[in-house]
């Protein structure tokens, strides 16, 4: 299913079709994201976009390392200066 078309109500509300929300594993009371791009309007949920971050941030940092505790010790450091 990649394209089906939808109607705007007067209120502004757009029904997104079931088999479409099944297939992106969007639930009842999800936070949605809405972007323009290109002049399209995208629709992503909030969980995959923090997946998304989660991805791009495990290439980029080694298995074994923690960005909290590096940054905890930052913070320590920098109490200890002032």
């Amino acid at each position: 299913m990649n394209e089906v078309y939808a109607r705007i109500s007067e209120n502004g509300r757009i029904v997104i079709p079931v088999a479409m929300r099944e297939a992106l594993g969007m639930v009842p009371g999800e936070e949605l994201v809405l972007r323009m791009q290109d002049d399209e309007l995208r629709i992503t949920t909030m969980r995959h976009r923090i997946e998304h971050a989660r991805e791009l941030v495990r290439r980029h940092v080694k298995p074994g390392r923690s960005l909290v505790d590096e940054l905890i010790a930052e913070r320590r450091k920098a109490a200890q200066r002032e």
